[in-house]
């Protein structure tokens, strides 16, 4: 599939991370839309969350993750993915499948990347903190500073794009061995939304922001940490510009990248940039 065959009633690929989600997705399977595909990428849960999906789900297509780490869970999803559009959604009842469809709209009217915002107008929060949004508002400027966006939410994970700019991602190849050291792949830990909406920024794809609600985790608590993470998050940002910077070079000497392209919509519109 190529930018000018994309089709206007796309097949829809659901890639969900999973680790010991057995309680949440019980109550999250049964919400879903129709799909072309829900792959689960199970991170070696010890409950039942295997079961519990296949058994809600039959159709669903299972698949286990080769390291640890949210991003080497989606860049196991994204490899297996035979849909036109890949949806990233929470196992944990966080991400509402209702907006699904807000996000392929934006998708088919034009945008290559559906960014989820809990601060747009009709966007928001039943489980950010108020120190996650501070952190979240930093982070937001300087990656708009580094890369020429205007996101208004960084740090979402509940993101839409066309499979046929996987590539551009460039995630960890599944592939590849755990470090001997015990320590993660870079892009394998909850940095990788942060590495994927830069890698999307710096090839100037066209990014639409779409207001999202995120709803509370049903059951467990989250692994985030708002001070670690925020920090890695922070290195990956100005580690992505300088990959950025590095790749302009190479290709196009000292030639400025391409701006991205930026707009938002709202749930009865999408305005082009």
């Amino acid at each position: 599939m190529t930018r000018r065959s994309r089709p206007s009633r796309p097949r829809i690929s659901l890639v969900i991370p999973a680790l010991n989600e057995a309680r949440n997705l019980a109550e999250v399977l049964p919400r879903l839309p129709p799909v072309h595909e829900a792959i689960l990428v199970d991170g070696g849960s010890v409950d039942d969350t295997v079961a519990v999906a296949r058994r809600l789900r039959p159709d669903i297509r299972v698949r286990r993750q080769t390291r640890r780490g949210k991003g080497n869970a989606l860049a196991v999803g994204f490899a297996d993915v035979t849909g036109d559009v890949v949806v990233m959604f929470d196992a944990d009842g966080s991400a509402d499948p209702r907006e699904i469809p807000l996000f392929v709209d934006a998708l088919v009217d034009g945008a290559d990347f559906a960014k989820g915002s809990r601060f747009l107008s009709c966007g928001g929060s039943a489980d950010i903190t108020p120190t996650r949004r501070l952190g979240n508002a930093g982070l937001n400027r300087t990656a708009n500073l580094l890369f020429g966006t205007s996101y208004t939410d960084l740090c979402y994970g509940y993101n839409a794009f066309w499979t046929d700019i996987v590539d551009i991602l460039d995630l960890p190849d599944p592939a590849l061995p755990p470090l001997t050291n015990g320590a993660m792949r870079w892009g394998d830990g909850f940095e990788v939304e942060t590495m994927i909406n830069c890698r999307i920024a710096a090839a100037g794809l066209r990014i639409v922001e779409v207001p999202s609600v995120e709803l509370a985790r049903i059951h467990g608590t989250s692994n985030l940490n708002a001070l670690t993470d925020g920090c890695r998050v922070l290195r990956t940002l100005y580690a992505e510009a300088a990959r950025a910077r590095t790749l302009t070079r190479r290709v196009e000497g000292r030639t400025a990248p391409r701006l991205p392209e930026m707009g938002h919509s709202r749930p009865t519109d999408v305005v082009a940039s």
